[in-house]
């Protein structure tokens, strides 16, 4: 049997856990949904209790909030299977046959098999441009080629993992509560975990807008510089942590950040109100930004 886990956090996440105890129910699939809000006190909730009335599902509220990671694995001990999907609320399956394709593959060989992640070109705004052409740009990746670097794209948005493996690996992360994927992928590579990619791709529904995606990247790089001199850090290859690296070997990690720091304003504004963001001054802003950080 599977239980499906979904963080949420001021989101309704009604639509995606009908559809999937739906979607369950026709294919014959036995399975729990188990959805848990993080804290947020969201008027949103109110849709949410209505998980409570569908067949073999339950919505939880926390009292405080833990963080998407401490959430899943709260979420997992709360489990009552042996195989887990965790989705984030702000998705949809691309396909009516997603449940089945995991099913198919659930087995001791495949502890941990990740079903990608697609972007609707309806979705697109002004409001989410940089959000939305970074997703399509840097995450939307085929099964073949995450393949080829199983370790190194990696969406926790939609994955499918064995129980007891997850909560070993999820629990040595527990201290960071954004911009875990890198942590987590880099963490199964130096535990030997066998990672499988397919495409059973969701839709990611929730694009940030601009401004949000930026603070929340400033977020995830202040997890990663946390974490710059672990064994799990040095023995992988980020590219953002590789030019780092050889800023600061030529000593001049100071001057590069201060350099992006003088043309904060021009970058901040094409990356926040233009059309067509540069990705490639996004990855300046984003090494600049590390290497201010202290």
């Amino acid at each position: 049997m599977l239980s499906i886990l979904i963080p949420t956090y001021n989101y309704n996440v009604y639509p995606l856990a009908n559809k999937l105890m739906e979607d369950a129910s026709r294919l014959g699939i036995p399975c729990e949904l188990i959805c848990m809000d993080d804290g947020s006190g969201s008027d949103l909730n109110t849709a949410n209790e209505r998980i409570n009335t569908l067949p073999n599902a339950t919505f939880l509220i926390s009292k405080k909030n833990n963080g998407r990671t401490l959430t899943r694995q709260l979420l997992a001990k709360q489990a009552n299977n042996d195989w887990l999907l965790f989705l984030d609320a702000d998705v949809m399956p691309k396909n009516d046959d997603f449940l089945k394709k995991y099913m198919d593959l659930i087995s001791d060989s495949n502890p941990i098999i990740f079903g990608g992640i697609a972007y609707n070109e309806k979705d697109y705004q002004l409001e989410n441009s940089l959000r939305f052409k970074f997703g399509s740009k840097r995450e939307v990746v085929s099964a073949q080629n995450r393949n080829k670097l199983p370790y190194r794209v990696v969406c926790s948005a939609n994955f499918l993992t064995k129980k007891n493996m997850f909560l070993d690996i999820n629990a040595l992360n527990l201290n960071h509560a954004y911009g875990m994927d890198y942590i987590f992928g880099m963490t199964l590579k130096t535990q030997l975990i066998p990672v499988k990619h397919i495409d059973n791709e969701v839709y990611h529904l929730g694009i940030d807008e601009n401004h949000n995606f930026l603070a929340k990247t400033k977020r995830g790089l202040q997890t990663l510089h946390s974490r710059n001199n672990d064994m799990i850090i040095l023995n992988n290859q980020i590219n953002l942590l590789k030019y780092y690296r050889i800023l600061k070997k030529i000593r001049l990690h100071n001057c590069f950040g201060q350099f992006m720091l003088y043309l904060d304003k021009p970058v901040t504004s094409n990356l926040v109100n233009s059309k067509n963001p540069s990705l490639f001054l996004f990855d300046l802003y984003r090494l600049g930004y590390f290497c201010r950080l202290k």
